[in-house]
């Protein structure tokens, strides 16, 4: 059962990463917005004119691939680049280019304006994930002219590059977990050089790529696309930089939806946690369906103790002897975990995970490296996406903790607690950061956004990468009047993209009729 070149957009969308938990979902980057307005420099910024044209091809850091397809009616893809100032603080100063793809909207007579969106990651490519799901978002295209982005250090805007394809093999194939001290320092010394890449690589822009600058990037981008508000679509971590963009734009705000939320309010250890707990929730939740069918599944075990004590055991095995995976390369106990967790973004995708499971357990690794390959953006031809570098660089200037190996260690118990399965990484990667030579800012994100236009927050009860809990923390730090809560009961990472007729109506309703549905809906 091969993943097809889609399917492997789908499970990029958003990027968990076992690897760099610790720093995952972070804050801010900055000191105090800079509003665009009253310089030479920022005025000649905001006055610029996109040049638009056909979309090419996207680049080895956006993951490559042939030019998107033509859209229903036969309408294209249309790409630009954006200056915005490599240093905010310095707006008349050097500039870089932020790559942008649009589709233009059908009824031009009933246009809103332009719904920009962000997909998550960080270190996504919204050049390219958009037009994966467009399908998805045909009706809303009625209307706006939908727009994303490559965000400030991903994909096509001057993205941060860590090590060559050849070092990522060996990277990502290391054992994560270390059992004993020669292990750590092997960890140690690897993340090390990973940070030093990412430093020779980035240089003087390294510092930043944080999520402010990318907010303020996006205000610069609702002026220049002409919009009085920013209308805006944000997925996992686009949640977050959609917070930090209301808490420091509250007035420029238009029709907003938050889907798969990332919570504002969790530092470093306990949004690893949260993630612990709700990867382990979703796997429960695939063991139990498992259960249900019966002879049908192809796990041995009657309960979900069962066939989770299969898995653990399959890991253990593989933490003592990879086993063949593609070609030359072998499947280890980290690639697993990871192809696990990758699996677990879309009850869709479980087949694959039941199929990589079974066949791994009588020693093919094939199906679960290539699992773990989409999360760490790996093609077929051994090209790597930038979406994981992007992702550390990111989250790593966000955050101000860091952790040594020492120090993750001592919490190990507690993650084992939270997941038997993925406890021991997510514990073991609150050191990721601990290398990085650039400092991090915040604790967490600031979005309170008094004053803000309502924002629709839509949460997922079996969300594995983004706990439903993170809606509420949301609502409850944008502020009254602006989080508008809405609540999906289902399993997978994201709501709208689910199917779900409940979610798609109530989103709809709001971003194309401005129809604020009643905070506590629930869709099932």
């Amino acid at each position: 059962m091969p993943i097809s070149a889609a399917q492997r957009a789908a499970l990029l969308t958003a990027t968990t990463v076992l690897l760099a938990a610790g720093c995952s979902d972070g804050g801010a980057q900055g000191a105090d917005p800079v509003k665009p307005t009253g310089t030479s420099g920022l005025s000649a910024l905001t006055a610029q004119k996109l040049s638009w044209a056909p979309c090419p091809a996207p680049s080895a850091a956006e993951g490559g691939g042939a030019p998107p397809s033509p859209l229903p009616g036969g309408a294209i893809w249309e790409c630009s680049f954006l200056q915005a100032p490599l240093d905010w603080s310095k707006p008349e100063g050097e500039t870089i280019e932020l790559a942008l793809i649009r589709a233009k909207a059908r009824d031009s007579a009933k246009r809103i304006g332009s719904l920009v969106f962000n997909f998550g990651g960080p270190g996504g490519s919204g050049v390219t994930a958009l037009p994966g799901f467009a399908a998805d978002y045909e009706t809303l295209r009625g209307r706006y002219d939908l727009v994303s982005f490559d965000p400030r250090g991903v994909g096509r805007s001057d993205p941060v590059e860590c090590a060559t394809d050849k070092e990522l093999d060996a990277y990502y194939a290391l054992d994560f977990t270390p059992d004993d001290p020669a292990e750590e320092r092997t960890l140690s010394d690897a993340q090390k050089r990973y940070a030093k890449g990412c430093e020779r690589d980035a240089g003087p822009a390294l510092p930043h790529v944080g999520t402010e600058n990318a907010a303020r990037d996006m205000d610069l981008m609702r002026q220049v696309l002409g919009d009085e508000k920013l209308h805006y679509f944000g997925i996992s971590y686009g949640t977050e930089l959609g917070g930090v963009y209301a808490h420091m734009f509250p007035g420029n705000v238009g029709r907003a939806v938050f889907d798969a939320v990332v919570d504002p309010d969790a530092g470093v250890e306990d949004g690893a946690l949260g993630q612990a707990k709700g990867f382990q929730l979703a796997l429960d939740n695939f063991a139990q369906d498992c259960v249900d069918r019966g002879d049908e599944c192809a796990l041995p075990g009657s309960s979900v103790t069962e066939i989770e004590a299969g898995i653990i055991n399959l890991l253990t095995a593989l933490d003592k002897e990879p086993i063949p995976g593609i070609g030359s390369r072998k499947l280890t106990q980290t690639q697993a975990t990871n192809g696990i967790a990758q699996a677990l973004y879309s009850k869709e995708f479980w087949p694959y995970l039941e199929q990589g499971l079974d066949a791994a357990d009588g020693g093919d690794g094939a199906l679960l490296l290539s699992l773990s390959d989409s999360m760490n953006g790996r093609g077929e031809n051994g090209s790597y996406s930038n979406i994981q570098a992007a992702n550390a660089a990111i989250n790593c200037v966000d955050f101000k903790e860091r952790y040594t190996l020492g120090q993750a260690k001592e919490r190990l118990p507690q993650f084992r607690e939270a997941s038997p399965v993925f406890g021991d990484f997510m514990g073991w990667a609150l050191a990721s950061c601990s290398q990085w030579p650039v400092p991090g800012v915040w604790e967490h994100p600031d979005v309170s956004a008094p004053g803000s236009a309502p924002i629709l927050v839509v949460g997922n009860t079996g969300d594995p990468a983004t706990p439903y809990e993170g809606a509420r923390s949301m609502v409850k730090a944008l502020g009254a009047g602006v989080g508008v809560e809405v609540t999906y009961e289902g399993e997978g990472h994201g709501a709208y993209n689910s199917g779900d007729k409940c979610v798609k109506k109530t989103v709809d309703a709001y971003l194309l009729d401005g129809k604020v549905p009643a905070s506590g809906t629930v869709c099932k």
